[in-house]
């Protein structure tokens, strides 16, 4: 796993997936190590609770497991810690929301005596569903950010958490919101987020759960792939 000296995961896959290695960190700017600083075996990560998947890397473990000497992170101050901390609480919560949206939408369709339910058409319900699902964890969500007009045209940041400096995006597909204009979209709203004074981090969630994404890899390859002065993150749910 490569991760800063202040703990922060940057790839855990850092020998299949080169090219999200980093030299140093792009949240606090520390150098970046792969291996325990006693006895140079790799860093290992720990497993989450079993009934807890995300898509994020492995929760870091303290102490070498080879050696038991501590790493740096265990040791820095209280401060750099709680960040630390805080960062990955965040990115467990985001990540539960993603993979989970889908399977709550379809859970949400058996009620008892066919009582009224949510049901998820357009992307105005995939919105008010991941609301819900955020509140758990995040207490200052700010819904309908307007932003500034870019390439003619306003733009609305679905969710905006700001202690985070965390915007998402939604969209969901359908018969004319495709492969071809979802890419031609984002890659105008991602330009526009740049400019964002609080977007440190633009996650861009596609719900997709007729499958009208023919290439989701390409999508994905084509619109994380520039270099930006924000990270950008694609996500397509449910996965296939």
């Amino acid at each position: 796993m490569l991760v800063c000296l202040n703990g922060h995961k940057i790839n855990d896959r850092f020998k299949t997936c080169p090219d999200k290695n980093l030299k140093y960190c792009n949240i606090c700017g520390k150098e970046t190590i792969i291996r325990c600083e006693h006895c140079n075996s790799y860093i290992q990560g720990k497993q989450l609770d079993q009934f807890v998947q995300t898509s994020s890397t492995p929760l870091l473990k303290s102490y070498c497991h080879n050696c038991g000497e501590p790493y740096p992170w265990t040791t820095i101050d209280k401060a750099s810690k709680d960040k630390a901390e805080d960062f990955e609480f965040n990115q467990i919560g985001i990540d539960v929301v993603f993979n989970k949206l889908h399977t709550v939408a379809k859970q949400l369709l058996i009620r008892y005596n066919d009582r009224e339910t949510i049901k998820i058409n357009d992307e105005y319900d995939v919105q008010d569903l991941m609301y819900s699902l955020l509140k758990m964890y995040y207490l200052d969500i700010r819904a309908e950010e307007w932003n500034p007009s870019y390439a003619g045209r306003s733009t609305r940041s679905d969710f905006l958490l700001k202690n985070e400096e965390i915007v998402i995006e939604v969209k969901k597909t359908n018969k004319n919101l495709k492969d071809k204009k979802i890419g031609e979209q984002l890659i105008i709203d991602i330009e526009k987020y740049q400019a964002h004074p609080n977007c440190k981090k633009l996650y861009c969630f596609i719900y997709d759960p007729e499958e009208f994404i023919i290439n989701p890899a390409g999508l994905i390859g084509d619109l994380e792939k520039p270099k930006r002065e924000i990270e950008v993150k694609i996500i397509i749910k449910p996965e296939r």
